[in-house]
């Protein structure tokens, strides 16, 4: 005969560490008066079992929609590490989807989470910085960011975060400056990048040879690249090992020779022969770049005599897979071939 026994365990399928979940449409109301409780585990298990919902941009609208981001943005403040690193955790999460960063625009997110810019947890930053990161590739999220006077607060921070929040912070800020770079400019953002080109980490120079595309490309910009002597370094990024980083440093020297000092300053440190050779990179971001840069020594009278007899090169340029790459090399052969 069988024995009815009441098992010591939980069920498998039962979290201790999360809120259970109601039913049906009732299941966000719930879960935002319970970040909203003076409990301290209720808001922990309310904000876990957010976590997993807000993966689905249903929920994440339905979540806007009740309120749930005036509730987040209270939580930013919560004595509790736990509770501030998984508020930043659903934030980011949020972010990731079209409605979660234009929720965060409409409802002011950006500023409450800028307080948090200095938390001592660094998960707290990183999840903070990854929301940003998110955001920012939105262009209207890049203006927003810019509008809320962020930039010099992340250029700051550059010089300060982890290794892996650098990164997050070179992503957001190469986004931010396509759209306005003045900020960033006053705030000594060359001198601070012209420091990252240096760094050991394959990812942090390529990143801030990236982000050295955007700032170059408004004029004081291009004159601050050149007075701060980046552009002996960007010359020698064109034989770095990583492709990418070859690629970005190209990007940057292309708008930093439009002027008549970038351009004699790349010709003085011998930039011709390591771009020639990144018209023949795997990469077809890297040999439009070098396409690029050398058409803009071309127009100095040295640099077209030089190129004059690499003509052939381009020529081949003009069978590239890459219809970009094809109109850069005719145009660079028209350029070279000018004649007064």
């Amino acid at each position: 005969m069988a024995h009815a026994r009441i098992s010591m365990y939980l069920p498998p399928d039962i979290n201790p560490a999360q809120a259970s979940i109601a039913y049906g449409c009732r299941a966000l109301p719930k879960l935002n008066e319970e970040l909203q409780s003076e409990d301290l585990l209720t808001r922990q298990k309310a904000l876990m079992a957010l976590c997993d919902l807000m993966h689905d941009p249903e929920h994440v609208y339905v979540a806007i929609d009740i309120g749930c981001l005036e509730s987040l943005k209270a939580l930013l403040k919560d004595s509790n590490d736990m509770v501030r690193i998984k508020t930043t955790e659903v934030l980011h999460i949020m972010a990731t989807h079209n409605v979660g960063r234009e929720g965060f625009l409409e409802h002011d997110v950006l500023l409450a989470l800028s307080y948090l810019l200095n938390d001592p947890q660094v998960a707290c930053r990183e999840n903070l910085h990854l929301a940003l990161k998110h955001v920012a590739q939105l262009p209207s999220g890049a203006q927003g960011i810019v509008n809320s006077g962020l930039i010099p607060s992340l250029v700051w921070k550059l010089q300060r975060e982890e290794e892996e929040i650098q990164g997050l912070l070179l992503d957001t800020l190469a986004a931010c400056l396509m759209v306005d770079a003045t900020e960033a400019l006053s705030s000594s953002v060359v001198p601070f990048l012209k420091q990252k080109l240096l760094s050991a980490n394959n990812n942090i120079r390529s990143k801030a040879a990236r982000t050295l595309i955007a700032v170059s490309i408004p004029l004081d910009g291009k004159n601050q690249v050149w007075q701060h002597d980046v552009i002996p370094i960007l010359v020698h990024l064109l034989k770095d090992n990583v492709e990418e980083v070859q690629a970005n440093a190209a990007g940057a020297l292309m708008y930093a020779m439009v002027t008549t000092q970038g351009k004699y300053a790349a010709l003085d440190t011998e930039a011709i022969h390591p771009l020639l050779n990144l018209l023949s990179s795997p990469l077809s971001k890297a040999r439009l770049n070098a396409t690029k840069a050398l058409t803009m020594l071309a127009e100095a009278p040295e640099g077209r005599k030089f190129l004059q007899s690499h003509v052939p090169i381009f020529r081949t340029l003009e069978e590239d897979p890459s219809e970009a790459v094809r109109r850069a090399a005719q145009i660079a052969i028209k350029v070279i071939e000018w004649k007064p």
